[in-house]
């Protein structure tokens, strides 16, 4: 018992501390996407939060079977290099032990990610798209930022000076109105005003632009003629909220769905996401032979190869996931022949580092 809570800390810890670092670097690059999209106006900045733990699900579970690989080869290998395991020998444990000690925690890590594949992914996902695409059937200015030109729907483009110290007022604003096919009108309007704010009915739901002090120019692509309109005060119907669309693709639809779903797409995805909590048992039983090395060698010795081998496998089971959504590799096969060659694999690799002794 000693040893198992011991050796169990060793590997959590060394998964933590990758899965820290890997998921560091992923939202980052994520947020700095996000954030570039808040600065352009596409999203407000007050939903980053919310998009970025939505997000978390769908990394975690590609992190944590990684990070698990790599966490058994660096704990099992710095022990290798204090000859700790050999002293373990000594006393009686087997490889196979160690091998039952190392895939309770690979239990409890398949847990996790079988969560994050088969129920948190796809809500996360869908809860993801369904806040872009309610900012995206907004029209709303509240999205907009000072000192720069930006669409905000309807064929608009709007540019704001600067914003009062409470946000609720514009200062120096500009409005370009773009013809849009079927509308009454042929002009292309053109509105400059002092200040103006936005207001919204409770009533109706419509939401309308105030402007205040300023100019409304209307024009014509190619004749020389203009409509010029001075008023003290102007008010421009943003609309209506309009029809999101529809949500129906198969990366946000829940696995029972896809399990009853005969769609080859949905089969390929279902198989995608169930294999994932196999991958970390494949991962764990080929990381206990490789990290065996040397105390000269290093434990990063087999550091690269591993990686590689991983990249191997997931690349393998993308490949095979897009034949089979593509109807090029046949459904009742799946992804299943893969997990076995990686199995067959460790199991090998196994077979190879118990023949040899755990010396």
């Amino acid at each position: 018992m000693i040893l198992f809570r011991y050796l169990t800390r060793e590997v959590l810890l060394t998964m933590s501390a990758v899965a820290g670092i890997l998921l560091l670097v992923i939202m980052g690059s994520r947020f700095i996407r996000y954030f570039s999209d808040a600065a352009e106006g596409d999203i407000p900045i007050t939903i980053l939060g919310s998009l970025m733990m939505y997000h978390l699900p769908g990394f975690m579970e590609l992190i944590l079977p990684l990070s698990f690989f790599l966490g058994i080869m660096l704990a099992y290998g710095q022990l290798y290099m204090n000859s700790e395991i050999t002293v373990m020998v000594a006393c009686g444990m087997s490889p196979t032990r160690l091998l039952k000690v190392t895939l309770l925690p690979a239990s409890v890590v398949a847990v996790l990610v079988g969560l994050c594949s088969l129920w948190l992914t796809p809500y996360g996902a869908l809860q993801t798209e369904t806040a872009i695409e309610e900012q995206r059937s907004r029209l709303d200015v509240s999205v907009l930022a000072p000192g720069r030109f930006q669409e905000f729907g309807g064929g608009r483009t709007a540019y704001i000076g600067s914003f009062s110290s409470d946000g609720t007022e514009m200062q120096d604003v500009l409005v370009h109105e773009q013809y849009q096919p079927g509308n009454e009108s042929t002009h292309d309007y053109i509105t400059r005003a002092a200040s103006g704010y936005q207001e919204t009915r409770l009533d109706t739901g419509s939401r309308f632009l105030v402007l205040n002090s300023g100019e409304r120019y209307g024009v014509t692509p190619g004749q020389r003629s203009a409509e010029r309109l001075t008023f003290e005060r102007y008010t421009l119907r943003l609309g209506l909220n309009r029809e999101r669309q529809a949500l129906d693709s198969l990366e946000y639809a829940t696995t029972l769905a896809l399990w009853n779903n005969p769609d080859p797409r949905a089969q390929a995805q279902w198989q995608w996401r169930a294999g994932l909590p196999l991958m970390v048992f494949v991962l764990a039983l080929m990381a206990q032979p490789l990290s065996r090395v040397n105390p000269r060698q290093g434990r990063f010795g087999k550091l690269l190869p591993a990686v590689f081998l991983y990249v191997a496998y997931l690349s393998m089971l993308l490949a095979v996931v897009d034949a089979i959504g593509s109807e090029s590799w046949p459904t009742t096969l799946g992804v299943w022949p893969i997990h076995g060659l990686f199995l067959a694999l460790g199991l090998l690799l196994l077979w190879r580092s118990q023949r040899k002794g755990m010396r």
